[in-house]
């Protein structure tokens, strides 16, 4: 429901609605979305993207990277390299990229941490970062704003994995993806869990824009993680909830740990054709973590 407010104009709130503000006749560059539920109020940019603010009344601040400084965190963070030889090669899913942890494929500058996907002759390069050992974490609200990248067989994702996943293994662990997409669809992005309900099992939903890509503004990607329930927001929409009613074995009330970074091919993209341009990037702006 748009409002607009002429001069000095007291309202109450008792519903969820977007408020658009003019200034001598000309709309200004913010909206600002309110809703009531899980205490969600935002101010949204029209040039750069979606933001969620910094902090929430009822909530605190449990860990964030806003990636200030010139260089990535390595005492939250570490680089994956490599193909994921001998143990997971081409990372399980038959990716075409070597992850490294030079600056061509990730470098942090000017508050954003931007990771990059090239193209070498047939070579693929890019980079995987983790807080396995070093950050992990039980139930929370997750908000990560991020841009996405695009193209045939480019593959950018944000996740969690279960930190019993060295002692269980996968898919016992649990796996929680906040955002995937893949490239050839860039205006839509997934939720999904992967876990073992006597046997391998997944359950995903889909987030579409009604216009434009992921690619062409920042959005943030956020994680409703409570006992027993787990719910997925784009921009603060909701679009999917996954909790113990749907299934017989819940890996998810344990700690996780993130995972974000660009892959290049695979089982679900497809490799890169013709159409696919390099390099493409992932820019996070930051990560927070409130409960």
């Amino acid at each position: 429901m748009p409002v607009e407010i002429v001069g000095d104009e007291h309202f109450e709130i008792s519903e969820s609605f977007t408020l658009r503000l003019t200034a001598n006749g000309q709309p200004t560059n913010f909206t600002i979305t309110i809703n009531d539920n899980d205490e969600m109020a935002e101010i949204l940019s029209d040039e750069d993207g979606f933001y969620t603010p910094e902090e929430y009344p009822s909530m605190s601040l449990k860990w964030s990277d806003e990636f200030n400084g010139d260089q990535l965190n390595t005492g939250e963070w570490t680089y994956e390299v490599g193909d994921g030889c001998p143990d997971l090669c081409q990372w399980g899913n038959r990716e075409l990229q070597d992850y490294t942890d030079v600056d061509s494929n990730s470098n942090v500058e000017n508050g954003m941490l931007t990771i990059t996907a090239r193209k070498d002759g047939s070579d693929y390069t890019s980079a995987r970062i983790k807080t396995e050992d070093k950050v992990e974490l039980q139930y929370g609200r997750i908000d990560i704003r991020a841009k996405l990248p695009k193209g045939q067989g480019i593959w950018p994702a944000i996740w969690m994995l279960g930190a019993n996943i060295d002692q269980v293994g996968w898919p016992m662990s649990g796996e929680i993806d906040i955002m995937e997409l893949v490239g050839h669809e860039p205006s839509i992005v997934h939720g999904t869990v992967h876990y073992d309900d006597d046997g391998y099992d997944s359950s995903s939903s889909m987030k579409g824009l009604s216009e434009g890509t992921y690619s062409d503004q920042f959005h943030v990607y956020t994680l409703v993680w409570e006992k027993d329930e787990i719910r997925w927001y784009v921009d603060n929409q909701w679009f999917k909830t996954f909790s113990t009613s749907d299934v017989n074995f819940y890996p998810f009330n344990a700690p996780f740990f993130f995972i974000m970074n660009i892959a290049v091919g695979g089982n679900w993209p497809g490799p890169p054709d013709q159409t696919t341009e390099f390099p493409q990037e992932m820019v996070v702006d930051y990560i927070r973590v409130f409960e």
